[in-house]
């Protein structure tokens, strides 16, 4: 019997990369098996080392062969499993969809920096810098076009869950609790991430764990 994936991450509360590829698994019901690395710890870098070339989480590993980029796991793990929902299923839909992932995987270092993912944070609001207030306006312009272009399926990016709602996922988080004012129709699809079974599974993890941060439980 083939060994399920094997997918290494950081702490859940804070790494926003290793949540994305395990969001996508455990909300389309593809099975793996993980381990966890805490953050910032003295051995924190040798144990990565062991599993990812880059140093780094996430890594999903399937036998001999490693990947180590969240967006290229996602492209990985729709080759393998091409019968579940990893994309859009029309080819206008899944460019839009890649597309907004591509954006979101290099961008927005303003609000990345001043809103810094916590699943643990109670909801309270901060002072954004006007880059930050741009990098939300941008992000819900995307969020936007993708649900009028594609959404009307459901209450998702592209209507049923893919890999762009766990993309967007960690973003969903820090403008909840960093209570961003969004639009109505934000609020809806970010409710709508929260409410799956694999984010609030996500939550609970995050809850258990036992390391912390001082830089992300000050903010």
């Amino acid at each position: 019997m083939a060994r399920p994936l094997k997918l290494i991450i950081a702490n859940k509360a804070y790494s926003s990369w290793s949540v994305r590829p395990w969001l996508a698994l455990a909300q389309l019901g593809i099975p793996f098996e993980e381990v966890v690395i805490p953050l910032d710890l003295p051995t924190t870098r040798k144990a990565i080392l062991k599993h990812s070339p880059s140093g780094r989480c996430p890594a999903l590993v399937d036998g001999d062969l490693t990947v180590w980029d969240s967006l290229a796991m996602l492209e990985y793990v729709a080759e393998k499993y091409p019968k579940k929902a990893i994309w859009p299923k029309t080819r206008a839909a899944r460019a839009m969809a890649r597309s907004l992932c591509a954006e979101m995987h290099a961008g927005f270092q303003s609000l990345r920096r001043e809103c810094p993912m916590n699943l643990r944070r109670p909801v309270r609001a901060i002072a954004l810098s006007d880059e930050a207030k741009a990098d939300a306006a941008r992000i819900e312009a995307m969020w936007a076009g993708a649900r009028k272009a594609h959404g009307k399926g459901g209450p998702f990016l592209f209507g049923r869950f893919c890999a762009a709602d766990a993309y967007f996922a960690p973003v969903v988080n820090r403008l909840h609790v960093y209570d961003v004012a969004v639009s109505k129709a934000s609020r809806a699809y970010m409710d709508a991430v929260m409410a799956t079974s694999a984010f609030r599974a996500l939550v609970d993890d995050a809850m258990k764990e036992k390391w912390f941060i001082d830089h992300y439980e000050a903010i």
